[in-house]
């Protein structure tokens, strides 16, 4: 098979093979850190580059915790955030866009300001990234495409097992909408990330692969599950590996687990891809253990401890790319970042799926 010839981001291949690469950390937690107020989520009080004056002043529906919004409202909070990841060392920087898809900003009735959340948070997060950049440690812009609060492949209603809240084809309208913006706003990789269900994922995937055709661009893509609970499966009921063989059919340049669990408990779920997927990269970027209300960050870990439970993972060969999801932050990737720095990569086994089918 013949290998993909990226129009962006061509030197990451490389770069992953020869070191372990940091992304970032939790948006979510750093913007709980400036306890933004509902009028500051309209804009109020920002009359800096960017700013949308009154246009949200008098929005009929509260905004509050509508992180994707302060991309127009105040980039200057998502820019801190980006950068304050890049000063902790991070090479690649999720954009601002978890829930930006018409589908998820419905719930805000802002599903018609998708196309803009996303086309501003690249261009944040490109503006970060340009501003780290040296020729020896360029860094990357990562289009981050959430998997939306409804499911395609389980019934809302427990009286009707074929009763749906969202349809493939609206899946793939509102993450082709995603992807073009993200793209035309400066993104090098595109992410689907947190996939608790493969369907929503595979609406993703075609829609990536469909705006690949159209443009003429083909950006790295990274996809990555959530394991929900004990029993090793994602939401939808896929087993990681199984949820790997339904996705490998994308040439992801990696693959991997993020969110749900802390390191500790992911780490045979990690194993378990790293056996099943050798001719993939692999990423890992778990939450910094498990909730507690109580703790700062709402979440038990601190630095050193995730620092110390990925640097396992470096050390037994499993990964080639960490970061951090909820309840981290540029300290959790700093340490995150020096404990993993000595360790090398995880190697590709080349030619491992015709290997493996024979």
């Amino acid at each position: 098979m013949k290998p993909l010839q990226y129009t962006r981001a061509q030197a990451l291949p490389a770069l992953l093979a020869q070191r372990i690469v940091i992304l970032d950390g939790a948006m979510g937690t750093m913007i709980q850190r400036f306890k933004l107020s509902e009028e500051q989520y309209r804009g109020e009080g920002y009359a800096g580059p960017g700013s949308v004056g009154d246009r949200f002043k008098d929005f009929h529906k509260h905004v509050k915790g509508n992180n994707e919004l302060l991309s127009l409202t105040r980039p200057d909070v998502i820019r801190d955030i980006h950068e304050s990841y890049l000063a902790a060392g991070a090479d690649l920087i999720e954009t601002n866009t978890f829930g930006a898809t018409s589908i998820a900003q419905a719930d805000y009735d802002m599903a018609n300001l998708a196309r803009e959340m996303n086309l501003q948070s690249a261009k944040i997060a490109r503006a970060a990234c340009d501003k780290f950049s040296t020729p020896e440690k360029p860094r990357y812009v990562v289009g981050t495409l959430g998997p939306t609060p409804k499911t395609a492949s389980i019934s809302p209603d427990v009286n009707d097992p074929g009763a749906r809240n969202v349809s493939f084809e609206a899946l793939r309208a509102a993450y082709y909408e995603q992807v073009e913006a993200l793209v035309e706003g400066g993104a090098d990789v595109l992410m689907v990330e947190t996939i608790f269900d493969t369907l929503n994922a595979k609406a993703a995937l075609f829609a990536i692969d469909e705006f690949f055709d159209h443009s003429g661009e083909r950006l790295p893509l990274i996809i990555s599950g959530t394991v929900t609970d004990a029993s090793g499966r994602i939401l939808s009921g896929q087993t990681v590996t199984a949820f790997w063989h339904s996705v490998r059919h994308a040439r992801p340049l990696a693959i991997g687990l993020n969110c749900a669990l802390g390191a500790a408990l992911m780490r045979p779920y990690i194993q378990e891809l790293h056996r099943v997927a050798g001719d993939t990269f692999i990423s890992c970027y778990p939450n910094a253990g498990l909730p507690n209300p109580m703790s700062d960050t709402g979440f038990d870990e601190t630095p050193d401890v995730t620092a110390r439970l990925l640097r396992e993972f470096a050390a037994e060969g499993l990964v080639n790319i960490v970061g951090g999801c909820c309840g981290t932050t540029p300290e959790h990737i700093g340490a995150i970042r020096e404990a993993v720095a000595p360790l090398a990569a995880r190697t590709l086994q080349r030619d491992f799926f015709y290997k493996e089918a024979a």
